[in-house]
């Protein structure tokens, strides 16, 4: 399945999208894509759903983020073996675990907002890992238990407040708009291999990433299993596992995002984003 939240920021409901295409309310079956709606009895309650008994959603609405109710938006970093290559750093002995702002998460085609003295805003495509069911200190084994589905993510960073400012990373990753998730939540039934999916983002019409999560270092299964032991993870929470080579600052030399232009991010299987940049707003 392929599920959904759409219409206006803070007043989206819940929806799936059809064979054909076309997004189904689900506003009548559950209350929001979030808590035991993403358990594995919750999603195969909403996979015996006939969608042509569901009222379908004319127009072109908006798309929210794929969840709500989300307690922890975890990214991992320098996750993929020609991405540390690409920046010069060493291969990590054990994930780096970074926390994003929940102010960041937005919409997949939302506008992406430059901050304001920002020089070196960077794009990322990541391929994100939806929680189902609560997960503390669980074995690989039974990690993927713990899996609703997937998403596209792009931690969007600000370079320079990520690594020229001090301390922790978390000052250039945790801005508003920073965090587009979506299109859909696609369970994982329908991506039999996470490890196995090809990953693009342009800029402008130029290919910036074209990478697979085939060179990640730590796979998902061990990602879930790993972060569930510092961070308990609840229903709607999110992995982002990293990035693939081709980010603005391993461009040689750096390039960096400006307001006026678009990103287009896309995983096999999951779906595309499509991103404006705007001008930072004291509004």
């Amino acid at each position: 399945m392929k599920l959904l939240r759409y219409g206006a920021p803070g007043a989206e409901k819940p929806g799936l999208l059809d064979a054909s295409g076309a997004i189904r309310d689900l506003s009548g079956v559950i209350p929001d894509l979030r808590g035991e709606a993403l358990s594995a009895a919750g999603l195969a309650r909403l996979a015996a759903l006939d969608p042509e008994t569901l009222p379908r959603v004319g127009g072109n609405p908006r798309l929210g983020p794929p969840v709500a109710g989300m307690t922890n938006f975890i990214c991992i970093g320098l996750n993929y073996a020609d991405h540390a290559a690409e920046t010069g750093a060493a291969i990590p002995k054990e994930p780096i675990v970074f926390l994003k702002s929940l102010g960041a998460l937005c919409g997949p085609n939302d506008d992406v907002t430059i901050p304001k003295g920002s020089v070196k805003t960077d794009w990322e495509v990541e391929l994100a890992v939806i929680i189902g069911t609560r997960a503390k200190c669980v074995p690989e084994e039974t990690a993927m238990d713990h899996v609703a589905g997937y998403a596209i993510c792009n931690d969007v960073s600000e370079r320079e407040w990520q690594i020229e400012r001090g301390g922790t990373w978390d000052k250039g990753k945790g801005c508003d708009t920073f965090g587009p998730l979506g299109p859909w939540l696609v369970t994982k039934d329908e991506v039999p291999d996470p490890q196995d999916l090809p990953m693009t983002l342009d800029v402008d019409g130029t290919r910036m990433q074209n990478g697979s999560t085939r060179t990640m270092i730590f796979g998902v299964r061990h990602l879930v299993s790993y972060v569930s032991h510092f961070i308990t993870l609840h229903p709607g929470d999110v992995i982002s596992t990293g990035t693939p080579p081709g980010v603005g600052l391993g461009h040689k030399p750096p390039v960096f995002l400006r307001a006026g232009q678009t990103m287009k991010l896309s995983i096999g299987g999951l779906g595309e984003q499509t991103q404006r940049t705007v001008a930072h707003s004291e509004a």
